[in-house]
């Protein structure tokens, strides 16, 4: 007969032996599982197609990207196969591949090439210099090559390629490639005929008028419309300026420079303190917690840039602060070059606009979609008297000629009676 602690031996003995067992099924089938992830990520990846230069890209500011509803990149296939703008980069290109961003990536020696070896500077920023990119077929376009003692570096690359790869819209600038080669990062955007805002603002020689300036605002508000309310998830741009605002041949303003923007999940964590001096905002800067009104702020003062000419590192606030004090106090720091030029009720309007931005308290800093439709109105009442006064013309041109005929049928008449 079996004795009972014999029993319990042999049971501990079988769950242990049963316990190896399992453990290693278990090992080996873990392993076998990560194996086969591994080889299906590596086949997708393979499989990822490579996407064209977009339309709207390489020396080219069309109106293609247009709508937020519309404002997702269009597949590789619906774009034309021998397209000029496409065909240089396409050539003898063996080293381009489309990243996971969808921005094609090219060979150092391509850029060298479309740069004449880097020879004709278009600027220099935080990032590094700027280079003039030309094409045999005559497109142009713009490499920005980030400078080995820059203060940005290679996160914020990382970041304007990874974000750009996603977010198109008529008002930001195009991104249509980068390079990392030969220890080299390189941006290749769209070329932008008239420079930047701050350029046109601060250089002598140019002169802005008041239509104008009233579209680059309502321009600016439209590309911020789409990082806040049509980008999922929504992007905090982050250092908004008037040098990070360029213009195409047609001066349509168009939104640039991402590299330290933050996609909006980031929305009431604590960061580092980035941006501009007299761009950054004041309630970010005592808390560190980085939100889609810190960009209102900032937008606030392209407002009051474009009213005034002033730098906001040239005490443009204060100015701006003594104008809140009246009604009409903008008049005062209104930019000599529009004074007698403009409608200073579109000014003062504007004006208004620009103040709400600025509110100390976050809350009552109005959305953009809010800032859009208050601007779309001063422009769509400008455009009503317009038509409203060309129709007037038009009348009184009518009935002139009318007077005119009436006036040569008495004369006749006139001639006949005496005749008789």
């Amino acid at each position: 007969m079996v004795h009972k602690g014999d029993l319990v031996v042999i049971g501990i003995c079988v769950g242990l032996a049963l316990g190896i067992l399992l453990a290693v099924l278990a090992f080996f089938g873990i392993r076998w599982y990560k194996k086969h992830a591994y080889l299906r990520r590596c086949a997708n990846d393979r499989s990822v197609p490579t996407h064209p230069i977009r339309i709207n890209g390489f020396g080219t500011s069309t109106e293609f990207s247009a709508s937020l509803s519309n404002s997702v990149a269009a597949k590789a296939s619906e774009y034309p196969q021998k397209s000029s703008q496409v065909s240089w980069w396409a050539h003898n290109n063996k080293d381009r591949f489309a990243s996971a961003s969808g921005i094609p990536r090219y060979p150092y020696k391509d850029i060298q090439k479309a740069t004449q070896n880097f020879t004709t500077i278009l600027g220099q920023g935080s990032f590094g210099p700027v280079y003039k990119a030309t094409m045999p077929t005559g497109g142009v376009a713009a490499v920005k090559v980030l400078a080995s003692d820059s203060s940005q570096g290679e996160r914020e690359f990382q970041t304007e390629v990874s974000l750009l790869g996603r977010l198109h819209h008529r008002n930001l600038v195009n991104l249509i490639g980068y390079c990392v080669d030969k220890g080299q990062h390189m941006l290749i955007y769209e070329f932008m005929s008239n420079g930047s805002l701050a350029n046109l603002l601060y250089s002598e020689g140019h002169i802005l008028g008041w239509e104008e300036r009233l579209q680059i605002s309502l321009d600016i508000s439209h590309g911020i419309e789409y990082l806040h309310e049509g980008a999922v998830p929504p992007v905090i741009h982050r250092d908004l300026k008037s040098a990070n605002i360029l213009l195409d041949h047609s001066m349509r303003a168009k939104v640039a420079d991402f590299g330290l923007s933050k996609e909006e999940v980031f929305d009431g964590r604590k960061s580092c303190l980035k941006g501009t001096y007299g761009y950054m905002d004041p309630a970010y800067m005592s808390t560190n917690k980085l939100t889609m009104k810190s960009d209102i702020y900032s937008f606030g003062i392209i407002i009051f840039e474009l009213i005034t000419a002033i730098h906001p590192q040239q005490n443009l606030m204060e100015y701006v602060d003594l104008a809140g004090m009246s009604p009409d106090g903008v008049d005062e720091i209104l930019d000599k070059q529009l004074v007698g030029g403009c409608n200073i009720e579109e000014v003062r309007e504007l004006a208004r606009i620009g103040h709400k931005c600025l509110h100390k308290s976050l809350r009552k800093r109005p959305s953009i979609g809010e800032v859009t439709q208050a601007i779309l109105k001063i422009k769509q009442r400008r455009l009503a008297k317009e038509d409203t006064m060309s129709f007037a013309d038009g009348d009184f041109s009518r009935v002139m000629s009318r007077i005119e005929d009436q006036q040569i049928e008495l004369s006749k008449l006139g001639g006949l009676n005496g005749e008789a």
